[in-house]
């Protein structure tokens, strides 16, 4: 198993899973309004008059970012812009909006271990 996770094919599999939720949340979560409780979360946290602004603005970063992990490029830096927006958002998620949050410690946990696998994915050095 910890060939696997150290293998080409588990770097690749790991950035088109990060890349992927990025988009999806992105593009289909906000821009498209596909999960409409994220735009009542940016509302109760950026104000509910120009949610609908916000949370296009919000999804396009996210899908920026997607792209960004898609590319491969300098993934360490992409890794902490990951984790700074997702530290950033769960907190404010937490104190601003828990009531909207299907369970915040789901999220929490959820999202660790995404930040596991964007991590063990962006300090990957392959083997000659």
């Amino acid at each position: 198993m910890s060939s696997f996770i150290q293998s080409d094919v588990f770097h690749t599999a790991a950035q088109i899973v990060i890349g992927s939720v990025w988009v999806f949340h992105g593009f289909y979560s906000k821009i498209l309004n596909g999960i409409p409780r994220h735009r009542l979360i940016v509302g109760k946290i950026l104000g509910a008059d120009n949610a609908g602004v916000f949370t296009k603005v919000i999804g396009l970063l996210e899908v920026l970012l997607g792209i960004w992990a898609f590319t491969g490029w300098q993934s360490a830096g992409c890794a902490a812009v990951q984790t700074v927006a997702i530290v950033a958002m769960n907190t404010l998620e937490i104190i601003l909006a828990e009531e909207l949050l299907i369970s915040a410690a789901g999220m929490v946990v959820l999202n660790l271990g995404f930040l596991v696998l964007i991590w063990r994915w962006a300090l990957y050095v392959p083997k000659p």
